[in-house]
């Protein structure tokens, strides 16, 4: 291994790729752990963000083999999407009972299935960028975790001061079902000759989300009324 100006190259590209797309994985575990007690939050984020590095690791040594799995990102995407549409609707319940039911492992359960495919996209960005080294990649796996762990605490504190985040985090979580579903193998050939398709799923994913949010305020409303 020579530690050479391309080493450092692939070694900052891997630390940006990791504070983008650890985002996504952030925003599902402040999603999922919003609704839990505050004193049951922190153990949720533990755990979520713990299942997360196991498969990291796991779709670390299989990154190769993975990347060109037909409908996997098919799958993932409407699992994004749908993730996506019941957090939100979970959160914008306002009955107290419903959210004290949530347990920390309906929280963890939701975080890994979502983190099935979003780590995916995660390792395959990192593997491309560490061209074959192990030291660069396992380095990427590494700082991806405290990165999620943080940031998905702090965003679900802020989601508690300010409920607007949750509607834009779902919002980007549409947009990365949209986009995953539109790059996966078995779809890419098909929509090539359209110019931007991929831009079109991705505001496809947003729109559903915040239709589904109009939708879920207006039941609220009309049930509001009826009482």
């Amino acid at each position: 291994m020579h530690f050479d100006a391309a080493f450092f190259t692939s070694l900052l590209s891997i630390v940006l790729i990791d504070i983008i797309l650890s985002g996504d994985n952030s925003i599902v575990i402040a999603l999922a752990v919003r609704s839990l007690p505050p004193q049951k939050r922190r153990l949720g984020i533990l755990l979520g963000a713990g299942s997360a590095a196991v498969l990291r690791v796991l779709f670390t040594m299989l990154a190769a083999r993975l990347m060109g799995v037909p409908y996997l990102k098919l799958v993932g995407g409407f699992l994004i999407l749908w993730i996506a549409l019941k957090l939100l609707a979970e959160n914008e319940d306002s009955n107290a009972e419903t959210r004290e039911a949530r347990s920390v492992w309906h929280a963890v359960w939701m975080i890994l299935v979502a983190d099935v495919t979003m780590s995916l996209d995660n390792v395959l960005g990192v593997a491309g960028a560490a061209h074959g080294s192990m030291i660069l990649l396992w380095f990427g796996l590494c700082l991806s975790i405290p990165l999620v762990v943080f940031a998905s605490s702090m965003l679900s504190k802020l989601m508690g001061r300010f409920p607007i985040i949750v509607l834009f985090g779902s919002a980007v979580l549409g947009k990365v079902g949209g986009e995953m579903i539109a790059g996966d193998p078995v779809l890419r050939p098909l929509l090539s000759p359209f110019h931007r398709a991929d831009k079109v799923f991705e505001f496809v994913g947003i729109a559903l989300v915040f239709a589904w949010a109009i939708w879920i305020r207006r039941r609220k409303r009309l049930a509001a009324a009826k009482d």
